[in-house]
């Protein structure tokens, strides 16, 4: 499932904006870069934990251009547990946010880009996948749907429940059509995510306590190359083993569900059951350790 959205990130996001407008988010596993164009925009800042977005964007608004090239192949490795994989999110959301805030002016002074290349940046670079894609999602699928199902003055039509997550699923999975039988799970991990995505945003833009969070993320490696192990064997606080607001929204989800099924005729049950159950496994860390070969 991680998969997924990395390679929707690859393959359409950052081609998209190597082909539009000649800029993209760095790509830390494969970035070549010249030295150039490291040191003349200041080089690494420590300012946000998005250092490698910090670069490119500097970059970009110096005029270097950068080119994606999808064909080389280059192996990478995905976080290995779900707690990595939240570091990770919460890094890759807090981030963005912070650097947003501290670069919005800067990025419409900029002289040596075009007007186009600004809106792209502000716009498709922060605002449209990271940010609105993040709180769209969980508002509506975690928060609009099952109080629509409550309360009968909420309306939410039928169709809008089933074409936005249909269009969502076929414009992500054109990216990694090998793991097509994986788009219904992948899209409720999804919108669970979407709950950590938006809560680190909003860290990020008040500069919050954790707004500069540094984790390094969990990889096993080749040691553990091809193998699947059930549980991590690291000691863990009792405390740290449940996320609690997860659990809150899967319990609303759930009488939501008790209550679509017993007492209305939407069949809006069919949605909020399988997302509730997502939540559960979410918030109760019901997830093992693996490898992606």
């Amino acid at each position: 499932m991680q998969e997924m959205s990395m390679d929707y990130h690859f393959k359409v996001e950052q081609e998209a904006g190597s082909s539009l407008c000649s800029f993209f988010g760095y790509n830390g596993t494969a970035g070549v870069w010249r030295k150039r164009a490291i040191v003349e925009p200041g080089g690494w800042e420590d300012r946000t934990t998005a250092e490698d977005m910090d670069l490119a964007l500097r970059a970009g608004l110096r005029g270097w251009e950068f080119l994606y090239t999808g064909g080389i192949k280059v192996k990478s490795e995905l976080p290995s547990s779900l707690r990595a994989y939240r570091s990770q999110q919460h890094r890759w959301s807090c981030g963005p946010a912070l650097l947003l805030k501290k670069m919005f002016w800067e990025v419409l002074a900029a002289k040596k880009v075009s007007v186009w290349k600004k809106l792209y940046m502000i716009y498709n670079f922060f605002v449209a996948r990271r940010i609105v894609w993040a709180f769209y999602t969980f508002f509506f699928f975690s928060i609009l749907v099952p109080i629509s199902v409550l309360f009968s003055e909420v309306q939410i039509p039928v169709w809008e429940l089933i074409y936005i997550p249909v269009a969502i699923n076929v414009l992500t999975s054109v990216g990694t059509p090998r793991s097509i039988h994986l788009i219904i799970p992948w899209f409720l991990f999804e919108n669970v995510m979407a709950l950590h995505r938006s809560k680190a945003l909003m860290i990020g833009f008040f500069e919050a306590g954790r707004a500069n969070e540094w984790i390094v993320t969990q990889k096993l490696g080749n040691a553990q190359k091809m193998k699947s192990v059930g549980r991590s064997k690291e000691n863990r606080r009792f405390k740290d083993r449940f996320h609690c607001l997860e659990l809150w929204i899967g319990l609303l989800l759930l009488m939501s569900t008790c209550y679509d099924y017993l007492y209305r005729a939407d069949y809006f049950y069919i949605f909020l059951l399988p997302q509730s159950i997502m939540y559960f496994a979410v918030g109760f860390d019901f997830m093992g350790v693996s490898v992606s070969s």
